[in-house]
Formats: structure tokens, C-alpha cells, sequence
């Protein structure tokens, strides 16, 4: 089941980063194994009574004058409706209704998305409460007061947006086709690449300006089997200003990953792996996807015997902390070995649901741990007690151990490689939880 996407709109300063960072709580601190991925604050993980949500932070940079704020914020709520499966629209009460919120309203009321809204800064509910009424003639549904900064209201809040989230009836479960999402930087033949699968031009309609769409998914068979494809490449924004076009890229790539099993990272062969292809291809990998590199335009790619080992090299370099990706040179142009990825995908998927016997588990960490010994700090030794897998999607594993500080990031890593040298889990990332256990629960 993917996570629903949430998205913050609103007016500057009305309180959408307190909001966004008072939700996110401490958990926007890097994952510390991912070198070389800079997280803008754009995205966080979420939970509120067992639901998951992955939230978007839709601002990007505060414009000062007044027509330049409706227009960026019709462009955050058109991001949002098309990203998110739940927006909130933050307002102010101590600002009132301004006429800009009304025309964004507007927009967000004809996109049909479920919206919430809210009215920030409101501390003392007594004093406020008529002030808040107003924001009825929104016409977008009862307003929610809040207060970000004093943490008031969140909880009214948060039951308001998760009772917008489709109860899991099972339907998206029964749904078993591999849903792949094709991310990467502007330009680097995404869309190329589908209509080359496609074998017709179905993608490039959503290039008419002003088209507004979700990531459009695509219905491809092949060999009997069907799989839908998420493209995110969606519009081509001109004469926009660099940083936005980026935080909006990589907005879509979260809502689109968030929603695929395996993630087609697509590089441009003759431009080579950039930092910003490990942003994306980061995103990937915080959420535990499959991945694939796919190289294209190889066909423009002067070679030799040493060009794909070097160029190889160079990927691992910079996307260092995936060494389980799988690479494919392709050429959407002539489309040189693209019929090979449908073999990949598939291979990978297997690989995201591969569930290990916890015997054949604990054999791999006894000879593990016999092989190489656990770290010792300070004359205590750590201990492996146990290993159980307990979810696929990354394949997910918890080790019992006797004391947490004691397991480095580096013993875990050799458990992961043993584990990998067994069953190759090739294209995806393993989790690892370790959970205490104290000598005598033995």
C-alpha cells in the first residue's frame, strides 16, 4: 500500500514551515547512512494514529510583492493538486481573509482534491473563534483553528486529513501489477523512454501548456504481463527560477516514488551522474524501492573496451550509498536493449518480496559472527542473539542483541553483504532494525 502524499499550501508567513517542521517533529534528521544525500526540507514522513503519510512542503522561495504572491501561490496549490491526495491550506487569523486566499481557494475547490483547511495563530481559542468563522466564505469547509507554534489544534487537525486517506479495503492490494516510476533530472529522455516501450507517442499529449495532470500512469503489456508505468516528467516549466524548478522536480519524484515498487533512475549518458541525480536517486532509496540506473543515450557515447567500467566506477562513486542498484546502458533513440529492462524489473520485484526462512537466516549470522567478531567496547561484547525477517518491500530484518550502542553501523553492513552473498537481493535495499535484549529474557 503506498503512503497518500499531503501537501502544505498557503500565503508567506502564515506559518507553513513552523507547521511543516512541528509535524515533522526531530525526524527530518538525515538518515545517517545516506552519504551524499542533502535533504531539503521538502518532504518528511508523518504518522498519526497508525496512518503513514509522506508530507510535502509545497513553499519554495517567499516572493515580496503582492501579484507575485498569488501567482506562486497558485503554483504551490497547482503542485499540490497535482502531487498530493490530501492538501491543507493554511491561513492566518490575525491577517484575516485576504482576497488572495480566496482566489486560491478557488482553484483548490475546482480540482475536487480533498482539501483541509486551516486557520493558523489562533493561541486562544476564546478570543479568536469569531474571527475563525470567517473563513467559512472560503467556501471550502469547516475551518480548523490551530496554533503551529503553541502546538494547539494539531490533533483535530491531523484526524481531518487522515479521514480523507481511502480506508485499505484491499482493492490497491489485489492490484499486483509492478508499478515502476520513471525519475530523473529534466531532459534525460524519460518520456522518450516510454514511448519507446509504448511504441506510440501516448506520453507527449501532457506536453500542451498549461495542462494540468497527475503524474500520468501508462498501461504497458508485455509478453502477457501488464505494468503501469508513473511518469514524472510532466511539464516543462519555462523561465522559472532554477531553485523552484528543482524543489518542484523533486516534489514529484516523491509522489511518484512513493507510489511505485521499482524506481527507474534515468541518467543522461553524455552528460554523466550529477549531484542532483543523487538527490533523486536518494529519495529512492529512503523509501526502501527497488532501483534500477538506467544509462541513456548510450548510443551518443564515444567507447571503448574501458568506457562502461569507467563509467560504471563513476556512478558507484557518486551513488555510493545504493551499491545495490542495478545499471542498464539503453538508448531510447534506437532503442537498444530496452526490452531487457521489463527482465530487470522483474528480477528486482522478485528480489523486494523475497522472504528468507528465519532458520536459514540465523545459519548466515552464525557463520557470519564466527567469521568476524563482534565489536567489544570497553571489555562488554556484543551479541547476536537472533534474526527474523519481518517485511518485504524492502525485505526488512530485525537482529536481537544483547546492547544496541554496541552494533556499529559497520558490523550491520558485513551482516547485510553475508546476506546479500546468499540470496543476491540484487536492485534493492534491506532494512535493519536492532532491538535489545537483555541477558536473562534469554
Amino acid at each position: 500500500m503506498s503512503k497518500p502524499v499531503v501537501a502544505i499550501v498557503g500565503r508567506p508567513n502564515v506559518g507553513k514551515s513552523t507547521l511543516f517542521n512541528v509535524l515533522a517533529g526531530e525526524m527530518i534528521s538525515i538518515v545517517k547512512d545516506t552519504p551524499g544525500v542533502t535533504r531539503d526540507r521538502i518532504y518528511a514522513d508523518v504518522d498519526w494514529l497508525d496512518r503513514e503519510f509522506t508530507l510535502i512542503d509545497t513553499g519554495g522561495i517567499e516572493p515580496d510583492s503582492r501579484d507575485i504572491i498569488l501567482s506562486q501561490m497558485r503554483e504551490q496549490a497547482q503542485i499540490a493538486i497535482d502531487t498530493a491526495d490530501v492538501i491543507i491550506f493554511i491561513t492566518d487569523v490575525k491577517q484575516g481573509l485576504v482576497d488572495s486566499d480566496s482566489k486560491v481557494a478557488d482553484m483548490l475547490r475546482r480540482s475536487g482534491k480533498p482539501v483541509v483547511l486551516v486557520v493558523n495563530k489562533v493561541d486562544n481559542f476564546d478570543k479568536y473563534m469569531a474571527d475563525v468563522y470567517e473563513f467559512y466564505n472560503l467556501g471550502i469547509g469547516d475551518p480548523i483553528p490551530i496554533s503551529a507554534a503553541s502546538r494547539l489544534g494539531l490533533g483535530d487537525m491531523l484526524d481531518a486529513v487522515i479521514a480523507h486517506f481511502p480506508e485499505s479495503d484491499g482493492t490497491e492490494e489485489d492490484d499486483d501489477r509492478p508499478r515502476v516510476a520513471i525519475v530523473g533530472k529534466p531532459n534525460v529522455g524519460k518520456s522518450s523512454i516510454i514511448n519507446r516501450l509504448l511504441g506510440e507517442n501516448r506520453v507527449i499529449v501532457s506536453d500542451i501548456a498549461g495542462t494540468t495532470r497527475d503524474a500520468i500512469d501508462t498501461e504497458i503489456v508485455h509478453n502477457g504481463k501488464e505494468y503501469v508505468f508513473i511518469d514524472t516528467a510532466g511539464l516543462r516549466r519555462k523561465n522559472k527560477i532554477k531553485e523552484e524548478l528543482e524543489r518542484y522536480s523533486i516534489i514529484r519524484t516523491v509522489s511518484a516514488v512513493e507510489r511505485a515498487d521499482v524506481v527507474l533512475m534515468v541518467i543522461d549518458a553524455t552528460e554523466g551522474v550529477t549531484e542532483q541525480d543523487a538527490k533523486i536517486a536518494g529519495i529512492a532509496h529512503e523509501r526502501g524501492k527497488g532501483v534500477i540506473i538506467v544509462v541513456n543515450k548510450w548510443d551518443a557515447i564515444e567507447k571503448n573496451d574501458k568506457t562502461m567500467r569507467e563509467y560504471e566506477a563513476k556512478i558507484r562513486q557518486v551513488l555510493s550509498y545504493m551499491p545495490y542498484a542495478e545499471i542498464m546502458y539503453v538508448s531510447a533513440m534506437t532503442g537498444q536493449r530496452l526490452p531487457k529492462l521489463y527482465d530487470m524489473i522483474d528480477m528486482v520485484i522478485e528480489n523486494q518480496t523475497l522472504r528468507i526462512a528465519t532458520g536459514v537466516l540465523n545459519e548466515i549470522m552464525t557463520e557470519a559472527v564466527a567469521m568476524q567478531q563482534p565489536p567489544s567496547d570497553k571489555g562488554k561484547r556484543l551479541k547476536l542473539y537472533y534474526i527474523t525477517q519481518v517485511a518485504v518491500k524492502p525485505p526488512t530484518f530485525v537482529i536481537f542483541v544483547n546492547d544496541k550502542e554496541l552494533m556499529h553501523f559497520s558490523y550491520t553492513r558485513y551482516l547485510e553483504n553475508k546476506i546479500r552473498e546468499a540470496f543476491g537481493f540484487r536492485g534493492t535495499s534491506l532494512k535493519f532494525f536492532i532491538r535489545e535484549r537483555k541477558e536473562k529474557d534469554q
